[in-house]
C-alpha cells in the first residue's frame, strides 16, 4: 500500500535516489554528488523531522523535504556542505551559492523552504498533493507562516502542479521561477 509518513533513517538511499531519479534523467557520478549535496543531503542529515516519505511497500518513491527556517539552514549549509561541493568545480559552487538567492530574498514571509521529488511511475496519481498537505499540515503545527520553493523555468509542469495546490509565483530570476504559499 502506498502512503506518506515521516521520513525515517533507513530512507536515507531511496530519498537520495529518488532526487536522482525523479526526472529519469541520467548524471555522472561528479553531478550527482553536486545535486544531492545541494538539493538533498542538508534536509535529511539536519532537519529529518521536516521531511515525509512516499513509502511504497516499505520503501521510498518520493520525498518532500524542507528546512523550516533559512538563516539556520544557510548557516549550516555554507559550512557543511559548499566545502563539499567546491571541489566538484567552480561553476557548480558557483550555482550552489546562487542557488539559495531568492530564498533569502523571500525569508521573512516564506521561512521554509523546500524540495519535492517523486519517481516517474507514480507520477499523476494524486501523490504530490498528498506530501504537499502532510507538509502544510506539520509546517503550520509548528506556527511557520510560510514555506517556498523554486523550480526552474523550463519546467512547465512543476509551475502548473505548484499554483494547482495554492503555490503564489513570486518572482523570475535568472533560469529559477519562486513560488510561496502562506500557511498561517
Amino acid at each position: 500500500m502506498i502512503s506518506v509518513r515521516k521520513y525515517e533513517k533507513k530512507d536515507f538511499d531511496g530519498v537520495r535516489f529518488a532526487c536522482l531519479n525523479s526526472t529519469g534523467e541520467e548524471y555522472d557520478p561528479i553531478v550527482s554528488e553536486f545535486i544531492l549535496r545541494t538539493y538533498c543531503d542538508y534536509y535529511i542529515e539536519h532537519e529529518p523531522e521536516n521531511c515525509f516519505v512516499l513509502d511504497d511497500d516499505g520503501k521510498a518513491v518520493g520525498y518532500i523535504i524542507c528546512t523550516e527556517n533559512y538563516d539556520d539552514y544557510k548557516e549550516i549549509f555554507d559550512k557543511e556542505y559548499l566545502p563539499l561541493i567546491k571541489p566538484l568545480g567552480e561553476e557548480r559552487y558557483k550555482w550552489a551559492l546562487e542557488s539559495t538567492i531568492l530564498q533569502n530574498k523571500y525569508k521573512a514571509d516564506y521561512p521554509a523552504h523546500m524540495h519535492i521529488d517523486i519517481l516517474p511511475a507514480y507520477h499523476r496519481h494524486g501523490f504530490g498533493g498528498k506530501l504537499l498537505t502532510a507538509l502544510f499540515d506539520h509546517l503550520r503545527e509548528k506556527g511557520i507562516k510560510g514555506v517556498m520553493l523554486t523550480a526552474g523555468t523550463e519546467n512547465l509542469n512543476a509551475g502548473s502542479f505548484y499554483k494547482k495546490y495554492g503555490f503564489e509565483q513570486l518572482e523570475i530570476y535568472d533560469t529559477d521561477v519562486a513560488f510561496g504559499m502562506k500557511l498561517i
